[in-house]
């Protein structure tokens, strides 16, 4: 296969473009504080940052109104307070429809409606109306012939998994599979939507710091993570967490139903206690989940895929509970200044790069005894996504990519993943090794030890 032999501008045209058409991010908007800015601010500031999809937790007329005429997609919250009056009476669930979206659609584009919020873990045994009231809400939708434009889900915390790991054995507790799972992975069959489910591999490398490594958690350059039952190799913990889901989900054969990660994030600050809550591992691990979610493809479970993540959270939120970590999930303060500067959009992506904490003597390089390392192409990672890489390390990215050129030395083996290797790792060592230049958009890892695949094709 040649190496397209193009123009710098449409590497880049090229480049934004398979960036453009991968997954999406949006924003979770939380107020459970007294500082905020107003809604008006909030959406002029969402704008700025080419924020085009929100999640919210009511339905506050100040946001909805706010939010008309901005184009931004948004999430509204049916709370778990009003689960029981929905379940019960269509009616309430009729009348809330009407009140909370129908008033505002479309002016107010209004793409979700969230039943319920992390109902299983909700103290207040609110379990069982789960169900009907996502039927009642959907119901309300057909009545108003919003069924079609307007889809039902409920955010569930990965707590509702008996099992996680290895993410082959993910299963649902088994007190929820037949009350609870069934009939709403059937629910959003039926009706064409996906499961919401909020990730925090935070929560998981915070209690497993000496077994799960840094590097997993943030999306970094990591020797990857083998699945034993499916043979699969994890480069992130993000992704191990949505198979598990999806595994849980296969189990009771409903594979096709998609995934939305409706909450995500990690801390700028916490407790003593709170290992790795930290502004910079917060840049990283978010900075990185961007790059991750919008480069497009889905995870080694189901690789064709594309996410849909939403960051929380937008703000700061200093009244809520519990330890720091919790008021300090925010990108911005409540003064609409960043916590750390990441890019939220494509374009914003062309320049950013993870930065390592300057206390670790800023840039950080992969190192091993030997002080050598490669960058070889994710076979796993399709052949898309391989030439996309491909075509920028040739191009943009300014590797030497003369040797496999038809003629050449290492034109041979022929194949996009071969060529891919030589072109990875030939950027990757004029960047001198440096973190983060090993990734092109998931479709890369480094290796230890010189790879063997390709006679010859390290060596030139």
């Amino acid at each position: 296969m040649e190496v397209p032999n193009i123009s710098s501008m449409l590497l880049l045209l090229f480049c934004a473009l398979s960036i453009a058409d991968g997954g999406s991010v949006g924003v979770n908007y939380g107020r459970v504080a007294n500082n905020l800015p107003s809604a008006t601010k909030v959406v002029d500031l969402l704008k700025s940052q080419g924020v085009d999809r929100v999640k919210v937790y009511d339905t506050d007329p100040a946001v909805l109104k706010a939010l008309s005429g901005s184009g931004i997609k948004v999430t509204v919250n049916l709370p778990n307070e009003l689960l029981s009056s929905a379940a019960r009476r269509p009616s309430f669930a009729y009348s809330w429809v009407m009140k909370n979206v129908v008033a505002y659609h479309p002016s107010t584009v209004v793409e979700a409606i969230a039943v319920g919020n992390e109902v299983f873990v909700d103290t207040h045994n609110t379990t069982r109306y789960l169900i009907p009231a996502m039927y009642n809400v959907q119901k309300a939708l057909v009545k108003y012939n919003l069924e079609k434009v307007i889809k039902v889900s409920s955010p569930i915390a990965l707590s509702a998994l008996q099992n996680s790991y290895p993410s082959s054995a993910g299963s649902f507790r088994p007190d929820l599979v037949e009350t609870v799972f069934k009939p709403m992975l059937e629910f959003l069959r039926q009706t064409g939507s996906s499961l919401m489910i909020n990730v925090y591999p935070f929560f998981a490398y915070e209690s497993n710091a000496d077994v799960i490594s840094l590097d997993y958690a943030l999306f970094r350059e990591n020797p990857g993570v083998v699945d034993a039952g499916n043979g699969l190799r994890y480069f992130s913990l993000f992704d191990a967490q949505i198979d598990a889901v999806f595994a849980a989900m296969s189990a009771l054969k409903y594979d096709e139903v998609p995934i939305i990660v409706s909450e995500t994030g990690w801390p700028s600050k916490g407790d003593s206690n709170e290992v790795g809550a930290s502004v910079e591992n917060a840049a990283a691990y978010n900075g990185n989940l961007v790059r991750r979610v919008l480069a497009g493809g889905g995870t080694p479970l189901r690789p064709h895929a594309n996410l849909t993540a939403f960051l929380f959270a937008l703000f700061n939120e200093n009244k809520k509970p519990g330890p720091t970590s919790e008021r300090n999930f925010g990108l911005f303060y409540p003064n609409e200044k960043k916590v750390y500067d990441i890019p939220l959009t494509a374009e914003g992506l062309k320049s950013y790069r993870d930065i390592q904490s300057p206390v670790t003597g800023g840039e950080q390089r992969v190192s091993t005894a030997n002080g050598q390392t490669w960058c070889v192409a994710k076979e796993e990672a399709g052949k898309d996504k391989l030439q996309a890489g491909l075509d920028y390390a040739c191009g943009e990215g300014g590797a030497d990519c003369h040797p496999i050129q038809p003629g050449s030395t290492c034109f041979d083996p022929n194949t996009v993943e071969a060529h891919a290797s030589f072109a990875f790792n030939s950027y990757y060592q004029k960047k001198g090794r440096a973190i983060g230049t090993c990734y092109f958009g998931g479709a890369a890892y480094i290796v230890t030890q010189q790879p063997s695949e390709y006679p010859n094709l390290f060596s030139h």
